[in-house]
């Protein structure tokens, strides 16, 4: 089997590095725009199974000569390549799945869902975690029931030692945090679609220690595309980000005094967007390098199964890797992506043309999979 990891940072080397050291995987090819810094727990596998490739995104010509040697395609670039590259990946016939979080861009992958099937292919948006993993796990819960009445989604990386005022630092990007923190999201309430501003309805959520006491809020992205599949189907059905408590009030403040803004003001003369601004002034302090992360997760399905009611819970809380220098958010998040389009290239995988993870993915062998890498779901 052979695999192009499209983007270098964070999450494509986590998913190189969970392909690269499968028996039976022959090659993996990692494409940068750079290729001059390679995280050290892949350095080993340089000049073996791991290939080097600089490569612009924009220029489809070197990127379809790429794709044309492999079998699958694995997407960890900015959400807003993810179009062109799983078109691409059809006309070069791999499979494809990719890190998504945006909804509309999914539904234009969708136009590609005739080819794919006509040629076989399996391609697959929104395989991280939130979207990803959480969204197996839903509908593994939903699954089991004759009839499902509520799907609740908590989840969240988070610092092991935190740190106030925000207790919290940077495990991705803090662009895509901020949208979350900005946008509506969609739930099921009463079978009905409706919008939740970001950051409300904040509840406390209990996990073992040393983690303890959570707060869930609203956030947008994490849900991928389910309260629209089923719309009138499940009364219920919500997303909620994980974060230490007193968080979500303090980023509501910020919010509302326009400084995550995107409308620019005049500064002493110059032209500034607050939220730059913001981004630039506070990211440094939210960075630490030394820092390790957790990531927390509950999925809880309420349902009726043979006329009785009853309830499944999925719980995760994964630690940074401190043999490999891995993050937990790198773990979960690169590790489902790789897992995925294994999962696609050795047959598991039985969906062809263009589905979401919750549509396509096999639950109990993609769970199987994440094991086996110490990241463990408990199910109760």
């Amino acid at each position: 089997m052979k695999f192009l990891v499209l983007g270098g940072g964070a999450q494509g080397s986590a998913a190189a590095f969970d392909l690269v050291r499968r028996d039976a995987v022959e090659t993996v090819i990692l494409a940068d725009q750079s290729v001059d810094s390679v995280r050290p727990f892949l350095r080993p596998f340089v000049g073996g199974k791991l290939e080097l490739q600089a490569v612009d995104a924009r220029d489809h010509g070197a990127v379809r000569a790429l794709m044309e040697r492999v079998d699958a395609v694995v997407c960890a670039l900015p959400y807003y390549f993810d179009f062109e590259m799983a078109e691409l990946a059809v006309e070069s016939d791999c499979h494809y799945c990719d890190l998504g979080g945006n909804t509309e861009i999914v539904e234009q992958q969708r136009t590609l869902h005739d080819e794919a099937k006509r040629r076989g292919l399996s391609i697959m948006p929104d395989c991280g975690l939130a979207p990803g993993m959480v969204n197996i796990l839903a509908q593994a819960g939903i699954d089991r029931f004759d009839e499902t009445t509520s799907v609740k989604i908590r989840v969240g990386g988070l610092p092991q030692d935190p740190e106030p005022p925000l207790n919290y630092q940077i495990v991705y990007s803090m662009e895509g945090v901020l949208d979350y923190y900005t946008t509506l999201s969609v739930v099921l309430e009463g079978g009905e679609l409706v919008e939740k501003v970001a950051l409300s309805e904040v509840e406390d959520v209990e996990f073992p220690d040393p983690v303890g006491t959570l707060e869930a809020f609203h956030t947008a992205g994490g849900i991928s595309t389910m309260p629209w599949r089923y719309l009138g189907r499940i009364p219920h059905m919500e997303y909620k980000t994980l974060r230490y408590p007193g968080h979500a009030r303090i980023m509501e403040a910020v919010r509302e005094l326009g400084l995550l803004s995107l409308e620019p003001v005049q500064v002493n003369g110059t032209e500034v967007v607050p939220r730059d601004h913001f981004i630039q002034v506070v990211s440094p302090k939210l960075r630490k390098p030394e820092g390790r992360d957790l990531v927390a997760l509950r999925v809880v399905v309420e349902g009726v199964k043979d006329g009785e009611p009853g309830a499944v819970q999925f719980d995760l809380l994964d630690y940074y890797d401190a043999e490999h220098g891995l993050t937990a958010m790198m773990r979960t998040t690169g590790y489902s992506l790789a897992i995925t389009s294994l999962m696609q290239v050795d047959g598991r995988v039985t969906q062809h043309g263009v589905t979401t993870p919750d549509e396509g993915m096999p639950a109990e062998a993609y769970i199987e999979e994440l094991a086996k890498h110490g990241v463990r779901i408990e199910r109760s």
